[in-house]
């Protein structure tokens, strides 16, 4: 039987990464497992409010933590408690050696489908760490844009609250 007791969620602050943050929260919410975010980037500690991370190991609390979260739903914000953490680097090295060193069991991170050309010009974090990555990672596509990004959100709000 598969069991998930960490999650980690690699987020960009893009509509794509909001995408793969509402399937792991349901994978989250279903196993009982611990969601844990990450933003890594060059520049990753001017990206997020409050800027410098505050805790051991580029881990965030206070409004850089409130700005990485603000995905989630309130309900979701308390249930889960995500811890959110703020690195400095290659984003693909970054996630594959958090993964690694923290023994995640499963990566939910999105990915923007640029087509061939697009991932022979820019590469892909995404499949960069697909190959690499000691845990399963499930990568996800945001098909609907921003719009639709909304309408699935209140769908899944919607179908929370009726459960």
């Amino acid at each position: 039987m598969i069991a998930l007791k960490r999650i980690l969620v690699p987020h960009d602050f893009s509509e794509t990464s909001a995408a793969a943050v509402n399937y792991a929260v349901t994978l989250a919410r279903s196993f009982g497992a611990e969601l844990v975010f990450l933003y890594v980037g060059d520049r990753a500690q001017a990206r997020v409010e409050g800027g410098m991370p505050d805790g051991p190991d580029g881990e965030v609390t206070g409004a850089a933590h409130e700005a990485m979260v603000q995905v989630l739903a309130p309900a979701d914000r308390t249930a889960l408690n995500p811890r959110c953490f703020v690195l400095a680097g290659s984003p693909a090295e970054e996630i594959v050696r958090v993964a690694r060193e923290h023994e995640f069991d499963l990566i939910v991170m999105g990915t923007h489908g640029r087509g061939l050309v697009g991932h022979l010009l820019m590469g892909s974090v995404a499949e960069k760490v697909v190959r690499t990555a000691p845990c399963p990672v499930l990568t996800v596509r945001n098909p609907y844009g921003a719009q639709g990004l909304e309408v699935v959100a209140e769908a899944a709000e919607a179908a929370r609250v009726a459960v």
